[in-house]
C-alpha cells in the first residue's frame, strides 16, 4: 500500500511539473548577445556632422526572421536602417550581415540588402509596376508569387501604372513594402510601416510579419516602429537608447 501510494504520488508529481514546464513561456532573445546572429552592430557610433552622438557604443544583433528596432521620434531608427543599408558609414565601431561590412557588402552585392528610403524622391516618376520589374532583376530570390499576393494583400492594382509620385503616402509605402516582402534578399529594412495605411493595410501587414516571424524568415525583417504592432510574435526586438 504505501508503495502504490509512493508511487501515485511520485507520477503525480511529475506530471505537475510537466504541466509547469509546458506553459512555461519561452523568453525572448536578448537582441545585444546573440553572437553567432547574422546581424551585428559591435560598438557603434555615429553622429551627422558636429552633432550630437546618434550612437555611441550601440551593440545589438538579429537573426532570421522578424525583428522590431524600437524607438521614438529622433532616437535614430532611420539612421541605423541606413547605416545597414550601406547609405551611411560608421564613424566607429561597425555594422556587418554575415561577417561582412555592410557598406562592403552592398557595394558587392546589390540584391544582399533590401532598402527603400519612403522618404526619398529618386522614384517618383517611375510607376510601381515599372519598378517591381526592374527588382526582379536586381535580387535572385525574387518571388513573383509573392509579390502577386502582397499587391492583392495590400490593395495596389488600380496603382500599379501610376506614377509614384501621385500615390498618397500610404499607398506609397504599401508598394515599397510590397517589394521588399518579395525580393527574397537576406536582410530586408522597413522603416515606419504603418503611415498613412488604412485598416485593412496594416492587418495584411501584421499578418506577413506575423508569418515571418513563425516561419523565421526568409531572412532577416527589421522593421522599425516606434511601438510594437499588436499580433506580432517579433523574434526579437532592439529597444534604441
Amino acid at each position: 500500500m504505501c508503495t502504490t501510494t509512493a508511487f501515485l504520488g511520485a507520477w503525480m508529481a511529475s506530471r505537475y511539473f510537466s504541466v509547469l514546464f509546458l506553459v512555461l513561456p519561452m523568453p525572448m532573445p536578448d537582441p545585444t548577445t546573440l553572437p553567432s546572429a547574422p546581424l551585428q552592430c559591435n560598438g557603434l557610433r555615429f553622429a551627422y556632422g558636429h552633432g550630437p552622438a546618434v550612437f555611441d557604443g550601440f551593440t545589438a544583433s538579429a537573426a532570421t526572421g522578424a525583428t522590431l528596432v524600437r524607438g521614438d521620434e529622433g532616437r535614430g531608427k532611420t539612421t541605423l536602417l541606413r547605416l545597414l543599408a550601406g547609405e551611411l558609414r560608421p564613424q566607429g565601431g561597425q555594422v556587418s550581415l554575415n561577417g561582412v561590412p555592410c557598406a562592403e557588402q552592398a557595394a558587392a552585392d546589390a540584391g544582399a540588402v533590401f532598402w527603400a528610403d519612403p522618404r526619398a524622391r529618386a522614384l517618383d516618376s517611375t510607376s510601381p509596376a515599372a519598378w517591381f520589374a526592374a527588382l526582379a532583376g536586381r535580387y535572385p530570390a525574387w518571388n513573383a508569387q509573392a509579390l502577386q499576393a502582397h499587391v492583392a494583400g495590400f490593395a495596389l492594382d488600380s496603382h500599379l501604372p501610376k506614377s509614384m509620385e501621385q500615390l498618397s503616402t500610404g499607398t506609397r509605402r504599401k508598394a515599397l513594402m510590397a517589394a521588399a516582402f518579395a525580393c527574397g534578399a537576406p536582410l530586408v529594412l522597413v522603416d515606419e510601416p504603418i503611415a498613412g495605411l488604412d485598416r485593412p493595410s496594416v492587418q495584411y501587414l501584421q499578418q506577413v510579419l506575423a508569418q515571418r516571424a513563425a516561419q523565421g524568415g526568409p531572412g532577416i525583417a527589421l522593421v522599425a516602429h516606434y511601438d510594437a504592432l499588436a499580433g506580432v510574435p517579433w523574434n526579437a526586438v532592439i529597444d534604441l537608447p
